[in-house]
């Protein structure tokens, strides 16, 4: 048994400017690193497929999903701003519905076949978009239909959610606010974009903020206080992951300062609690991650930590 790692060549269509951080060099940074370090032989690496509509409207609204449909470029030249940060391009909208349908990809996977753990290396992200809006760099939220789909398709009564972007998930919490079924848990740096996450009152959302300068001891005791406890009495039926790598000491997309050493320390933690609860189920996405070194090997550390 290995890992499933989902990606598709169409997730580097998305490109909007030459200085633009979320960009389709970050893909190929974590490719050439799994190479680098040998565990593309200890891997199962398939194609994604697209969502469909169906797929988002189980988590956006009607007209959100039309919106972006209809106002998607469609000439090499043409681009629309979803919001400040969120821009389309010609191959945005394609990029967008694979890097969704991976994780549905990678829920039939971990319910179906030998592997019980994937990693979904895709973009644009989605952590960030909410129920009816785009928001930083994130078109639809990928996690958010990975985990409505694993509910539908499964009859799942219980799914965590892990974030651990550097930045609050707002999207998902937005979307599974009042849905018992999910557990919500995200850790980021406050106050940093999108400055949320501080006041919510909910026993399904443990959301922990932390200050600039946060190391990984500080982070990993945290994660063990508030965290763990309310997995292991959630009981989930599958853990879904929002990776971002974004609070690694070199990224500057923040002030965090995690290493590899904590990335695979929670896949280490994530995939014992799995084990215990949900039959080994781990479907991990790439959210943020910005400093491609830091990038590729923070996704190794994470990989081996989930093998």
């Amino acid at each position: 048994m290995s890992i499933t790692v989902f990606s598709h060549q169409y997730c580097s269509l998305h490109r909007v400017s030459e200085v633009h951080p979320e960009e389709p060099a970050r893909i190929a940074a974590i490719n050439d690193q799994i190479i680098r370090s040998g565990m593309e032989f200890a891997l199962t690496q398939k194609d994604a497929e697209p969502a469909d509509r169906e797929d988002l409207l189980r988590v956006h609204a009607a007209n959100y999903v039309d919106d972006v449909f209809d106002r998607a470029p469609t000439e090499p030249d043409q681009h629309i701003w979803l919001d400040p940060d969120t821009m389309m391009t010609a191959g945005t909208l394609r990029a967008a519905l694979y890097a969704a349908g991976s994780g549905i990809c990678a829920v039939d996977e971990v319910f179906t076949a030998e592997n019980r753990r994937a990693f979904c290396s895709v973009r644009p992200p989605g952590h960030h978009a909410t129920w009816d809006a785009a928001m930083g760099f994130c078109i639809f939220n990928n996690v958010a239909v990975a985990t409505a789909y694993a509910m539908h398709k499964y009859g799942l009564e219980r799914v965590a959610i892990v974030d651990f972007d550097v930045h609050h998930g707002n999207g998902t919490e937005d979307i599974f606010l009042n849905d018992e079924r999910v557990l919500f848990c995200s850790s980021f740096q406050h106050p940093l974009y999108p400055n949320s996450g501080t006041e919510t009152i909910s026993h399904e959302v443990i959301n922990i903020p932390l200050p600039a300068g946060c190391d990984g001891p500080t982070w990993q005791a945290a994660v063990r206080e508030r965290w763990f406890p309310a997995i292991d009495a959630f009981e989930p039926q599958l853990i879904m992951v929002s990776a971002g790598f974004d609070g690694h000491m070199e990224d500057d997309m923040a002030q965090f300062n995690l290493t590899e050493t904590d990335y695979h320390w929670i896949a280490q933690e994530l995939k014992a609690l799995a084990e215990r609860y949900c039959e080994g189920r781990i479907v991990a996405m790439l959210e943020g991650g910005y400093d491609h070194s830091s990038l590729g090997r923070s996704v190794v550390a994470f990989l081996k930590g989930m093998q």
